[in-house]
């Protein structure tokens, strides 16, 4: 197993009774984890992800959030923005990948290019970017 080590603006605080505990960079978010099935104390957060039953779901918070904020992970600095399907618009457990395809391109000797499918957050797209690549990225959702 790979650890993503090089975060300091994002932690993963706690984990059980489905949800996951997170820090990022000061804001503390409890969301929905249906692999975290051991028991968990309950935990104050600035806000939690309360599932609908009809589909989606909405932010509860326990302070005012900032609509979007920063958060960094080596050079890279990304926007984090809460959305109503329970996301934060980065997955923080891909940064591993992103070493490994920044540490490959930095390391080719050459012009690298890379097509980023299904991108979503753009992590990927921007850490092979920022290593030198050239990356087309791709993804069909508005946000």
């Amino acid at each position: 197993m790979f650890i993503a080590d090089g975060w300091n603006d994002f932690r993963v605080l706690d984990a059980g009774n489905g949800m996951k505990l997170e820090r990022w960079k000061g804001v503390t978010l409890l969301r929905p984890d249906p692999q975290a099935v051991w028991p968990m104390d309950e935990h104050k957060a600035d806000a939690i992800y309360i599932r609908s039953e009809t589909g989606g779901g909405h932010w509860e918070e326990q302070k005012q959030l900032p609509e979007s904020w920063q958060v960094s992970y080596r050079d890279l600095t990304f926007i984090v923005r809460p959305t109503g399907f329970k996301h934060t618009g980065l997955f923080p457990e891909q940064a591993v990948n992103w070493d490994w395809m920044a540490e490959r391109i930095g390391k080719s000797g050459r012009p690298a290019r890379g097509l980023n499918l299904v991108g979503y957050t753009g992590g990927a797209a921007g850490a092979g970017a920022k290593a030198g690549g050239k990356v087309t990225h791709v993804d069909a959702a508005k946000g």
